[in-house]
Formats: C-alpha cells, structure tokens, sequence
C-alpha cells in the first residue's frame, strides 16, 4: 500500500467513510492515491476536488484523451510508475484503438514526442517536459510559442493545471512509497458533466 498508515474503506468512519462513500469504485474499492491522505480526509478532498476539475470537467476544451495523455508523459518523466500505470489504462479506455495507443506510450516512453505529436499536441507536451523538469527556464516567450501552434489562453492554462497536478501526485505517490496492491487500475470520475460526482468507474 504505502510507507505511512492508511485507513482502509472498512475501518473508516465518520468524516472519512463519507468522502469514501463518494469516491469508492467497484466492491468498494477505494484507490490507494486516494486513501492514503485518510489520515488528513480534508486533504483527500482537496486533491479530489483539484483532479475531478482539472482533468475530467466538461468545460476543458481540449480532448480528455490529450489530458491523460499529458499525465502520463509528466508521470513517466518524474518515474512514477503508479500514474503512468493507472492513466495508461485511462488511455487505452479513451482512445479504444490498440495501435494509437501503443503508438503513443512507446513514444512516451522513449521520449521520442514527434514521432506521433505534431503542432499544438507536440508544442503542449514539450511545454509539459519544460514545466516538469525545468521549470525555472519557462519565460513568456514559451507561452507566445502555445499561442503560435493555435492554442487558446484557455487551453494553454488545461495544459498548465494538468502539468502541475501532475507532479503534484507523483511527489505524493513516489513520496510515500504509494503501490497499486489492490487497485482496480484505470478507474477515474467519468462523469465529467458534474463537478461534484466523484465515483470512480
């Protein structure tokens, strides 16, 4: 599971079991990203609350598949296998084409961006990178480059907030030693029409 305690679905109360009851997948399962902030619940609502808006809301206008696609390039460059395990099969969902798929993680992986992505889809993930490992480097000029590939401010902050929620759960993953042991991999909030349905599906 992890390095720290963590309160199981069957042993919470109060406070906890009812942000469990919302977030809770299949047989109760309750992933373990999730549980472990059980012992600070208000920050599991935080974290809930920031990755059901950021990455599954209606309002995002660039493609849901982009958006996972974007997490798992962050997550296989911070070595967070967890999230790149979880959101590779969140991808394989969305795309429901086999060969895309296997396409898009080898040049993931490989870091070999332009062999798939090209102007606005490569210019975004090349911002990722920037944003992930050298972030100190960013000036205006790297946003007048997103604009000049024909995203919008609008999209240009999705990729931003993807990006930055990213390497924010892989430092809490790779962090506390967080595991998949008992996960259903691939599971996520779907129901990207209402902000507030957290169940995972």
């Amino acid at each position: 599971m992890s390095w720290i305690k963590e309160i199981s679905y069957t042993d919470a109360t109060g406070q906890l079991k009812k942000i469990y009851d919302r977030i809770k997948g299949p047989d109760n399962n309750v992933d373990n990203v999730l549980s472990i902030h059980s012992l600070r619940p208000h920050t599991l609502v935080g974290h809930m609350g920031l990755y059901k808006n950021v990455l599954h809301n209606s309002n995002n206008t660039l493609p849901k598949w982009y958006l996972e696609t974007l997490g798992v390039y962050v997550s296989s460059l911070n070595q967070c296998s967890y999230c790149v395990d979880h959101h590779s099969a969140g991808l394989k969902r969305l795309l429901n084409d086999d060969t895309k798929f296997q396409e898009i993680l080898s040049c993931l992986s490989k870091d070999e961006l332009q062999n798939h992505f090209k102007y606005q889809y490569l210019a975004g993930l090349q911002y990722a990178k920037k944003l992930t490992l050298s972030h100190h480097t960013i000036t205006e000029s790297d946003i007048h480059n997103l604009r000049d590939q024909n995203l919008s401010d609008g999209e240009i902050l999705e990729i931003n907030q993807v990006v930055s929620y990213f390497n924010y759960v892989n430092r809490t993953v790779v962090g506390l030693g967080v595991n998949t042991d008992g996960d259903i991999i691939g599971l996520s909030p779907n129901d990207s029409d209402d902000a507030q349905n957290w169940s995972h599906s």
